[in-house]
Parts: structure tokens; sequence; C-alpha cells
């Protein structure tokens, strides 16, 4: 059966209908669908989790690995399906759950995910400190390029700083939308991950670090980052010298430091409390 059929079965059964307001565009793509999958399976994992399964384009498959697996299923029509289906679903919005209960040793994630969380999904899972063995996620192809962009390009920023410093990422693959039901109006690309040592970093502190950087674009970096170098008390002055070791003028801005200079310059000042 492919996934198209698969996924008329379902509706059928379910009466499930597509809704835009949660982001659900299903994937149909056996050939993308089995690059997921094929990827998923380079990672020794112990524990599985998936984001808004839905009608189970890639649940299916998963679950036949034999490993603990848990659904994180915000449509409560799909949610009830999979609890019928003996999985262990919580039927919440990922970005508010308990991640700390849910990640285990080795445990990967692996996601079609709605578009609209996909952002605030990879950096909130940058802050974990006791982080995921992997990632096999589905984006907007805009955002899968702001997370692997390099500095001074046009996708570059704060999404981009982050993930690159802390995860390795890959191409998985390419979605167009006629791999979706309904078609979204955007390509799709799949990202792999794996966490990098960030040993010693404050996380929260680094992403604030990396905000107050780029909050606003048009302005110079030593004027963003004022006010964090005001409350600790560290003089502008050694900001400018900071950069000028770089190699960079004064007037450089964010989107100029490459994600390890941004680690460097912010480890500098975080341990500079003269």
């Amino acid at each position: 059966m492919t996934a198209r059929q698969r996924l008329e079965e379902v509706l059928r059964e379910t009466g499930l209908i597509a809704k835009k307001s949660l982001g659900q565009n299903f994937l149909v793509s056996d050939n993308v669908i089995a690059k997921i999958l094929g990827e998923a399976a380079k990672f020794d994992a112990r524990h599985l989790l998936e984001i808004g399964p839905g009608p189970g384009a890639l649940t299916q498959d998963l679950r036949r690995r034999g490993l603990p697996y848990t659904v994180i299923e915000l449509d409560r029509t799909m949610a009830d399906y999979w609890r019928a289906q003996g999985l262990n679903v919580i039927e919440e919005d990922a970005l508010r759950i308990d991640w700390k209960s849910l990640i285990g040793e080795k445990t990967l994630l692996v996601s079609n995910l709605p578009y609209q969380i996909s952002s605030s999904l990879v950096i909130d899972r940058s802050l974990d400190e006791k982080p995921l063995m992997g990632m096999v996620l589905m984006f907007q192809k805009e955002v899968a390029q702001r997370i692997r962009a390099a500095a001074s390009s046009e996708h570059y920023g704060l999404l981009s700083v982050i993930a690159q410093n802390f995860w390795r990422t890959w191409l998985v693959s390419e979605a167009g939308p006629k791999d979706f039901w309904p078609p979204p109006k955007v390509a799709s690309r799949v990202l792999g991950f794996e966490p990098l040592d960030v040993a010693g970093l404050n996380r929260q502190g680094f992403l604030n670090f990396v905000k107050a950087a780029f909050a606003q674009r048009r302005k110079l970096l030593k004027s963003n980052l004022s006010v964090w170098l005001s409350s600790r008390r560290i003089p502008p002055e050694k900001l400018l010298a900071k950069i000028d070791a770089f190699g960079l003028k004064e007037t450089v801005r964010a989107e100029e430091l490459t994600p390890a200079r941004f680690r460097e310059l912010y480890e500098h000042f975080d341990h500079s409390r003269e």
C-alpha cells in the first residue's frame, strides 16, 4: 500500500480533515518517507519520539522498530486514533510539554514538523542540558536554509547561530509541494541533526546574548549589545578590542560574525567580571 493510499484509508476511518491552523500537510511521497526512515535507522536509538504523526506516514514504520515510542499530537481526532492503536500519546503542544521527562538515553526525534513550530523547536531542543541523541526533521525550505546558512548570507541569523553551535546538520531530502496533501505553497527540506559537545557553555545565557546581538539587524553589533554589556558592567571598549582581534571593523553587524566567533565572543565576556 502506498503512502497516499494509507492516508486515504485513515482519513476515511477517522473523518480527519487537514487543519490549516495546525499546519497539517500530510506527507504522501513514498520516496521522501523512505529517506526519512532510512536516516532514522542509522541512529542507534533506544527511544523514539514523533511530533504530529497525523495519519501516520512515518508512524506505522517507526513503530515496527519495536522501541519505546511516544507521539505528541495536538489534534484530538488523531490523538484518540493513535491511543486506540496502542501508542503512548501526549495530547499537547510540543512547545509546552516537559521535555526533560521525555528525553531518555539515546532518544531520537523524527517528525514531519508543523511548520509554525519548527524554528522554536530547534532552539528549544538546543537548550536541553541532556540533549536528544539526534533529530530527523522536515522544515519549510527557507527555515532549513536559515539553519545551515553561512555568515553574511541572505538567510543567516539567530537560528543559524544557535543551530550551528549546538548541532551538526546535514541534508536528508528535498520535498516539493506535490509530496504532500494538501500541497503547501512552499518547498520543504529534511535535515538530520546530531548534538555537538558544548560542555561548559551556558546555553540560555548564550541564547540571550545572540538574541541581543540580532535585536535590530540594521544596527551595529556594538549598539545591539550595549544594554547586554552594561548589565554586566563591561566597557564598550572591551567589545571593540575583541572585534578588532577578529580582524573586523567596529562597524560590524551581527550577521558578519560566524557561529564560532559568536561563541568565542560570548565566552570571553561571560568570564570577564572585572
